[in-house]
């Protein structure tokens, strides 16, 4: 079997947020080991341009990216070492207006020694919803995780995520995992959207698992009342809330690099990154605009506004390589 570049990465992504190990993740996949070996080391030689089918075909010399132009990514990244080479390289294109390929940052990187190991860890649940969405504030994403305050305990954060955007449309930090509070993380995400305004058929479903806060009749009274819907995950298998629970996970690897010693500084740094994560963290799966730029429409003009800048920096790479043929010539 043949698979496509975007396929070759997507079993990638799998085997390195597996927790089965690579070996049995291989095996469940069926795809052969040495093959896959073969995809990785290529993919770490050139990132994602690596996976694509290899052609003959000559060298495009006249699209080589100027000495100052590779210092600057070298200077950007380490000014900003917790970017990845994706990121890095949509915010070259977005704050200074000059396109440069995730790959072409991925090898500028690796020469100058300046990637960090992947990170392997378990991911339990599927990034998509059985029936995907299409429009923001159709479905509604809210979950619990926990963070530690020094000599004050456990705290559980509630947290409402647009299953379209990804956008964090609210959260709260709570001393427990009740269903009053996920009744205010909800009614913030309700004053929020302005969705009590709209007719019943538009407002969102809310989506959960089946813990005991969720299951309550109180919180079910709530959405009724609300007219919003609600669906659950099948118990012991969340196949369907992979979105807010990749969101936790990187927000906890962030937050966790510190300690916190009063539930208030928690709740700035929470603040602080949801600011962040909505505004200004490019989103792989949201074709690299941010999780605003989808909630308010941005997304197509940003798409946009890159692809005039890619032409352009390709034409300027041109007309460089041209003059320096006829200096030489």
């Amino acid at each position: 079997m043949r698979y496509s570049q975007a396929e070759k990465m997507e079993v990638i992504r799998i085997v390195e947020a597996s927790g089965l190990g690579v070996k049995r993740t291989l095996d469940e996949l069926s795809i052969n080991h040495s093959t896959f070996y073969n995809w990785y080391r290529r993919y770490e030689e050139a990132g994602y341009d690596g996976l694509a089918p290899r052609k003959a075909s000559h060298r495009r010399f006249w699209n080589a990216i100027p000495p100052r132009e590779r210092d600057k990514v070298t200077e950007l990244a380490l000014d900003n070492p917790e970017k990845s080479a994706r990121e890095l390289a949509w915010t070259i294109t977005d704050k200074r207006g000059y396109y440069i390929s995730e790959s072409s940052v991925y090898r500028i990187l690796k020469a100058q020694d300046l990637l960090s190991t992947p990170a392997f860890m378990v991911l339990s649940a599927r990034d998509r919803f059985p029936e995907p969405t299409r429009s923001v504030n159709e479905l509604w994403q809210t979950d619990f995780t926990y963070l530690k305050v020094v000599r004050w305990g456990w705290y559980f954060l509630s947290t409402v995520l647009d299953d379209y955007s990804r956008y964090i449309l609210s959260w709260r930090l709570c001393t427990g995992m009740t269903a009053e509070d996920v009744k205010a993380t909800v009614e913030d995400a309700v004053r929020f959207t302005g969705v009590s305004h709209a007719r019943v058929v538009n407002r969102p479903r809310l989506l959960s698992d089946n813990g005991p806060a969720y299951l309550s009749g109180e919180l079910r009274e709530y959405l009724e009342g609300r007219g919003i819907g609600h669906t659950r995950s099948r118990p012991y298998h969340p196949m369907t809330q992979g979105k807010i629970e990749r969101y936790h996970r990187s927000m906890k690897s962030v937050i966790r690099l510190d300690n916190y010693y009063s539930p208030g500084a928690l709740e700035r740094e929470i603040a602080s990154f949801v600011g962040y994560y909505n505004n200004e963290r490019y989103h792989e799966a949201l074709d690299n605009v941010t999780p605003a730029d989808v909630y308010y429409g941005r997304a197509h003009e940003v798409l946009a506004r890159r692809e005039r800048i890619r032409k352009r920096t390709m034409n300027e790479r041109r007309k460089i390589y041209r003059e320096a043929l006829a200096a030489g010539a």
